[in-house]
């Protein structure tokens, strides 16, 4: 397992640097350019300082020079200055990525504590009243925009009820707050964007976990563990349901990624200071540094993502050997 553990790092670096290449290349076809940002909408900026800046950012530098510039930064684990405040941009990402991490853990945990479940469930009672209902419910989460549902739920809970906040992750007296009643101003201000980072991932994950368990329980040795006289939980718990993960392993991994640049509508819509944020906000400004730099923390979380799945097979089912 660590041979082969190693031989997959290995094999990451040539391709993390084919990915950041297309990124930093495919990122500059967008019209318009940090420069031409900041000299548009101040109609005292002359032409030359325009060239100047240009200058000072290196983008008047050939890509390739730029791409490789970026590259000797980057192994040193410098992505350079913000084109917008001039902040480091590793300082920016710090700032933002524990906000992203927490929001998007949270609703994962939310994910896989109601999906899992609810697809067994489903599996077990297949074709009947419950089942169907079930089916409704994971079509509607497959079928509502995640950013049409957060503006139901800010206007019905939010605005209408006021049972919840609507923005931010404190309230405007927060610092007046202390103890208990601080941290359930908190809680209050991350119930809603968890649900709605959660509403669409619950369908798909129900989804697969009932089709996988299906598989699963068709199989000869869950007849066998009935044969001998196993109750349906102690089948369900021992024998199936482990095997029956491996679709929701591989989800994960592919998830990973999310964590950090899955939040992007609901942190907008929600005003939430996180790495969705800062991402949009980078991408409408042509920062180009910390565009660069949220998606190559994005691509380094793809890969391991994929290789943490892959391991986790071993893991789960003893039938997978790497060799």
């Amino acid at each position: 397992m660590l041979a082969y553990v190693l031989k997959r790092l290995v094999h990451m670096v040539p391709l993390f640097f084919g990915i950041t290449l297309i990124t930093f290349f495919v990122i500059r076809l967008a019209p318009g350019n940090p420069t031409f940002y900041q000299g548009a909408f101040n109609p005292k900026v002359k032409p030359e300082a325009v060239k100047r800046l240009e200058k000072i950012y290196g983008l008047d530098r050939p890509l390739p020079v730029q791409y490789l510039l970026w590259v000797k930064r980057m192994s040193k684990l410098d992505f350079g200055n913000s084109f917008v405040d001039g902040k480091p941009v590793i300082n920016k990402i710090a700032e933002r990525i524990p906000i992203t991490l927490t929001l998007n853990l949270l609703s994962m945990i939310l994910i896989l504590a109601v999906a899992i479940p609810i697809g067994i469930v489903s599996a077990m009672k297949r074709n009947s009243l419950l089942d169907r209902s079930l089916t409704v419910f994971v079509f509607i989460g497959f079928s509502t925009p995640s950013f049409w549902l957060a503006l139901l739920l800010m206007i019905l809970l939010g605005i209408k009820l006021h049972i919840l906040p609507i923005s931010g992750l404190e309230s405007l007296n927060a610092d007046q707050l202390h103890g208990i009643a601080l941290w359930w101003d908190r809680i209050k201000h991350i119930i809603l964007p968890v649900f709605v980072a959660a509403f669409g991932g619950l369908a798909g994950f129900s989804r697969y976990m009932r089709q996988s368990m299906l598989e699963v329980l068709s199989q000869d040795y869950i007849t066998t563990a009935r044969a001998k006289g196993l109750t349906e939980g102690q089948v369900i718990r021992k024998h199936a349901l482990k095997n029956a993960l491996m679709p929701i392993v591989t989800l994960l991994g592919l998830s990973v990624p999310g964590l950090i640049g899955g939040s992007v509508i609901f942190e907008t819509i929600f005003a939430i200071p996180g790495m969705g944020q800062l991402f949009y906000e980078a991408a409408l400004a042509r920062d180009y540094p910390t565009i660069m730099g949220i998606l190559t923390i994005g691509a380094v979380l793809t890969l391991l993502g994929n290789l943490m799945a892959d391991v986790s097979y071993a893991l789960i089912d003893p039938r997978i050997r790497y060799q």
